[in-house]
């Protein structure tokens, strides 16, 4: 059943009249306080990426008039090397003939400004300059030179009556961000045109939300996804179980058949085609220091409604689980940590049965998570991981992760991060196949100089598994099977 979007009147206008009210200059956004992704919890005032961020603390010594502002941004340069894979998935593993290596060098740099003159009115806003130099692609989709991040306007105060709604742009984190989150590892955030509200009191809090996910586009004034909606309902409570954080959540995700080439400033979009999905989930996370150094998280999804394959509208029968779990040593040197973990999303085993199986992974934030070559994602895959980390001191921290990849179903495809499955080359649908993609390792070093600054290098390696090999050996012309490597040194300054 299609759903209808109940805010759209201002969609168009409200960023730039609330950039206006915040004196038009450009702003950057909630990031975390105490590790909780600001972002994703609307009650809380406007803060800098670093706290209350060195401009802030400079300002605020300077006069107490700064008390009700906030002011700050980031700046983030990247260098990132990948080799066979990456730029082109559908040419990824492959030894000669095909372009599918890049060495890109990215900036981005965030700038914002928060205004809070009474405890029940707050005004945000955030400006963005991304820049991509020697990206293979073109045009480069890490590109996106001056733009509007977040502009939104929140009302309430939670000391006084337990409901903040927030309108405007803004950015969504919910959960780990299997399924909502801004993508920070992209050079182009992801930003909703939405209204969310919120009701908190001691034992819980729910959000209710709708929004249009905004569509980067170089050279022109970025404006989201008309065909193409995210409806919700997020609830949390951390007292129903006192060790974990308990979540419960439904999500409807509505795109007509115009969302994947239309959007009000003409640019190609997400997803590939119409559909109407629901999401129903859960997810149980323990609370830091519950649980004498073990820590857990579980996530488990359905999906169910319509969606469209090969023009014809199939039923949505889809899961998804994300299960990981660890145990650090605070006894030891360095706190070293050694966990585990399985994610899982369905994939469609049966092409001509009328349905479809492929878990959809909504605006979730992939890297990392699937392992941090961003080569796959969760769609029609079974990922079993190892990892350990270690801070030999306090400001170093070092990172191991090993992952394993099998198709949930050789019925279905190869799925990059994101976008359509792999298809051309030697891939697409093999039923007869091995189901065993390959391997991953990914080392990470991030070295922390002070709460603004940090610098973090890594690097991994794919090795091909056998479905790889049997698709790419299948056309002579690839000259065979390569493994893929990547590296990237970043650097990040808040202030």
């Amino acid at each position: 059943m299609k759903a209808s979007l109940t805010y759209r009147a201002s969609r168009r206008t409200l960023p730039a009249a609330l950039a206006a009210v915040a004196t038009g200059m450009f702003a950057g956004t909630a990031v975390s306080v105490a590790g909780v992704p600001a972002a994703s919890n609307p009650a809380l005032p406007p803060q800098s990426p670093a706290g209350d961020g060195l401009l802030n603390g400079m300002l605020r010594q300077q006069s107490t008039a700064f008390n009700t502002w906030d002011i700050g941004g980031e700046l983030r340069m990247r260098y990132e090397s990948k080799d066979s894979a990456g730029p082109y998935p559908n040419n990824d593993f492959i030894s000669k003939g095909k372009v599918n290596s890049n060495d890109e060098f990215t900036e981005r740099l965030r700038l914002h400004l928060g205004y809070a003159p009474t405890p029940w009115l707050k005004v945000y806003a955030e400006g963005r300059g991304s820049f991509a130099h020697n990206d293979v692609r073109s045009p480069t989709p890490d590109s996106d030179r001056a733009d509007m991040q977040q502009a939104y306007l929140q009302l309430g105060d939670l000391r006084n009556f337990p409901l903040v709604a927030t309108l405007g742009r803004q950015e969504w984190v919910y959960g780990d961000q299997h399924l909502i989150g801004p993508s920070d590892w992209s050079n182009t955030r992801r930003a909703f045109d939405a209204a969310k509200l919120r009701y908190e009191n001691a034992n819980f809090w729910l959000d209710a939300f709708a929004g249009r996910v905004v569509a980067p586009y170089d050279n022109h004034f970025n404006l989201s996804n008309d065909y193409d909606t995210l409806y919700g309902l997020y609830g949390s409570s951390k007292t129903l179980i006192p060790w974990q954080e308990t979540q419960l959540y439904f999500l409807l995700r509505d795109a007509s058949a115009k969302a994947p080439n239309s959007t009000a400033a003409g640019v190609p979009g997400s997803p590939t085609t119409a559909r109407d999905i629901y999401t129903l989930g859960t997810r149980w996370c323990s609370l830091p220091g519950t649980l004498a150094g073990w820590d857990y998280s579980l996530e488990a999804a359905l999906q169910f409604g319509r969606i469209v394959q090969s023009n014809v509208w199939r039923d949505q029968q889809a899961s998804a689980v994300f299960a990981s779990g660890g145990y650090t040593f605070t006894d030891i040197w360095g706190n070293p940590r050694l966990g585990a973990g399985y994610d899982f999303g369905s994939g469609d085993n049966n092409p001509n049965d009328g349905k479809n199986q492929t878990f959809d992974n909504l605006f979730g934030t992939n890297h990392r998570y699937y392992g941090s070559m961003d080569l796959f994602c969760e769609r029609n895959m079974q990922i079993p991981r190892l990892c350990a980390s270690i801070k030999p001191t306090k400001q170093l921290n070092l990172a191991v992760d090993y992952l394993m990849f099998w198709l949930a179903s050789t019925h279905d495809s190869l799925y990059p991060e994101s976008g359509s499955g792999r298809k051309g080359n030697g891939y697409g649908l093999h039923p007869g196949f091995s189901s065993y993609v390959g391997s991953e390792i990914d080392l990470v070093a991030t070295y922390s100089f002070n709460p603004a600054c940090e610098l973090q290098l890594g690097c991994g390696h794919f090795f091909a598994g056998d479905y790889i090999r049997q698709s790419v050996d299948s056309i002579a012309a690839n000259g065979g099977t390569s493994d893929a490597n990547w590296f990237y040194v970043q650097t990040r300054f808040q202030f």
